[in-house]
């Protein structure tokens, strides 16, 4: 048996409560699985659209089904999932946010993944608002957040995340269960 790891890519938007739940399933066993994470922050909307399927709220039978999956898998894995009420804003900037923090670190994976927990935990535990800065701080200061907002505006961040996100499309990811993009290398 070999001692090597794999690296495995978790293409999430903080919006999924399917990517949250593979999320912190492979945190939780990447060291019995031997695996090296790393997230690639992607933007469901435009998986949505590049993929030519519909949000499941807006299938009835895609609607149905998912509550009682997302039920069953957060009893299963033990993690938490209310589901707030409908995002009409979208998590573009959000996930430019998570980009740009991405970016930040280049290669370690640490803030990106603290982040990005903080801001699941905020949408789908306690229903905070995180389209606006304040929502954005998960775990962060207040001036961390806004030296990240400043390249989370920059054409070089819409691009990375845009690329990103292709990538995803690429592997013919089904946006309704972007979180089984997974990619071992």
């Amino acid at each position: 048996m070999s001692n090597s790891r794999k690296v495995v890519k978790l293409y999430c938007d903080v919006i999924s409560t399917y990517s949250w739940l593979a999320f912190e399933v492979l945190c939780r066993y990447r060291n019995f699985w031997n695996i090296d994470l790393k997230f690639k922050p992607a933007f469901l909307g435009g998986v949505f659209h590049g993929s030519g399927n519909q949000k499941p709220g807006l299938v009835q039978n895609k609607f149905c089904y998912m509550v009682t999956d997302l039920k069953q898998l957060s009893e299963f894995f033990g993690v938490p999932v209310n589901p707030p009420l409908p995002c009409k804003k979208g998590t573009l900037n959000v996930m430019r946010f998570v980009t740009a923090v991405d970016e930040k670190e280049k290669e370690s994976g640490v803030l990106v993944e603290r982040v990005s927990r903080e801001l699941w935990k905020n949408i789908w535990c306690t229903h905070q608002d995180i389209t606006h800065p304040a929502g954005l701080k998960a775990g962060l200061s207040a001036n961390e957040v806004e030296e990240l907002l400043i390249p989370s505006k920059s054409q070089q961040i819409k691009d990375k995340l845009k690329n990103v996100t292709q990538v995803a499309l690429d592997y013919q990811v089904s946006a309704f269960h972007l979180l089984w993009i997974l990619y071992m290398m």
